[in-house]
């Protein structure tokens, strides 16, 4: 009976292992991410977000699309701002605790000039990012390089 306990065991174990190893179940691959990821390699932001709006006719409703159009339109040339602050704000309405809509949002706000408002995304992080995390460390780093800009002037 023993032989069969340890057996079990170690079986069990290691299928628990396999469970929960990363390498043992990959992440899905999304298209669109992919489309959007090589035209970013590129700069290719108005092609970015051609792939990132015909995806979000088809799932209007994934906040990570928002985040990313919203990057892409603010990255391109003459960003039409109106339409990224919907986006940012669509992904942040979808999931308030989206981290890059949080950061992006922020650094927009500082292109916008309005470093109040992205100082509240940098709050917002705060109370996401427990132990700190990049996306805090980035609008911060935006932040102070932006009033560094402004106070020279």
């Amino acid at each position: 009976m023993r032989p069969l306990i340890l057996a079990l065991s170690l079986l069990s174990g290691s299928a628990l292992a396999a469970d929960f190893s990363p390498a043992a179940t990959p992440a899905p691959q999304d298209p669109v991410l992919e489309r959007y990821a090589a035209a970013k390699a590129r700069q290719d932001w108005d092609g970015a977000a051609a792939s990132l709006r015909q995806a979000l006719a088809r799932d209007p409703g994934n906040a990570d699309y928002h985040n990313l159009y919203a990057y892409s339109v603010r990255k391109g040339r003459n960003p039409d701002m109106n339409l990224v602050f919907k986006h940012y704000s669509e992904a942040l309405r979808i999931d308030p605790k989206h981290r890059g809509a949080h950061e992006y949002i922020g650094e927009a706000y500082l292109m916008a000039g309005d470093v109040a408002k992205a100082r509240e995304h940098l709050d917002a992080l705060d109370g996401l990012c427990f132990f700190g995390c990049e996306e805090y460390s980035d609008l911060k780093k935006a932040i102070a390089e932006h009033e560094a800009r402004t106070a020279k002037r």
